[in-house]
């Protein structure tokens, strides 16, 4: 089948990872990476009360979130600079040009795009001025906007319902494994996004020369 549609994540996509970023800062700090990122995130592919969880579905504000996540790693013995930490979240060389030059051409070539993001909204100005949003994607669906974020199955299907066209001939890519798992749960194509991100556009470059 022939895909039409190509869904994109933001962060671990068009920039490098946050979760690559927030990594060294502990490592930086002295401070355990794992124990750090599970207090600050939570179960990242589960979808839950957890304050980040909260923040990305716009249930809360970022200080209110950032205050609660302090007291969550105080309690583990843990004192995390949430202003500081916020600041390696990943994205600070920029965006990845050339990824941004292949949206640009899949769309020009007709294929269907769309952009769906965990993200908060207190974050909205400046990631979007790291991309040509507009121009690249016909539907962006942001979290913190519509009360829903991944993995949830929700957030896939209104994409697709916005974009008007089925899972099957749709290709979601993430840098989040859980997230990955639900879209092909939907019925997507899906595609992992790694450290090295050519690997998996020369992925989406072999499905997308498969014909029907």
């Amino acid at each position: 089948m022939t895909i039409e549609a190509v869904i994109f994540d933001f962060g671990g996509v068009f920039t490098s990872s946050p979760f690559t970023g927030l990594h060294q800062w502990h490592l930086d700090k002295g401070l355990d990476p794992a124990k750090g990122l599970r207090i600050v995130f939570g179960p990242y592919d589960q979808d839950t009360d957890h304050p980040w969880h909260r923040v990305e579905r716009g249930e809360i504000a970022l200080e209110a979130a950032a205050e609660q996540i302090k007291a969550l790693a105080a309690e583990s013995g843990m004192d995390l600079d949430l202003r500081e930490m916020f600041g390696a979240l990943g994205g600070a060389d920029g965006a990845r040009q050339d990824v941004v030059e292949i949206a640009l051409d899949l769309r020009r070539r007709g294929y269907r795009t769309a952009l769906i993001t965990n993200n908060i909204a207190e974050f909205s100005d400046g990631w979007r001025a790291m991309i040509p949003v507009e121009e690249i994607f016909e539907v962006v669906v942001d979290s913190s906007a519509i009360g829903i974020r991944k993995p949830d199955l929700r957030i896939y299907e209104l994409t697709l319902e916005q974009l008007g066209v089925a899972a099957e001939v749709s290709v979601f890519l993430d840098d989040a494994a859980g997230n990955i798992e639900a879209a092909r749960a939907v019925g997507m194509h899906a595609i992992l996004v790694g450290d090295d991100h050519t690997l998996a556009f020369a992925e989406l470059d072999a499905l997308l020369a498969t014909g029907p």
